[in-house]
């Protein structure tokens, strides 16, 4: 029964990927491999970013100017 749920589950998950390389399962299915490989890089990619923009949100330093004066 696990096994019918995670064929479903691939079969789900390759066809939100686009539609199938080609006629031969086996190679479609290396195909949303790849898909999914640079899908999850683009997803870590993005949490860095998100993680770097978070960590250094309101991060500036305010420095008080005294003025000269002449004498």
């Amino acid at each position: 029964m696990a096994t019918k749920k995670r064929k479903t589950a691939w079969r789900w998950w390759s066809k939100s990927l686009g539609e199938k390389a080609s006629k031969c399962d086996r190679e479609s299915d290396i195909v949303a491999s790849i898909r999914t490989a640079i899908f999850l890089t683009y997803l870590i990619t993005n949490c860095f970013i998100v993680a770097g923009v978070i960590r250094h949100w309101n991060d500036v330093e305010y420095t008080r100017q005294i003025p000269i004066q002449s004498k």
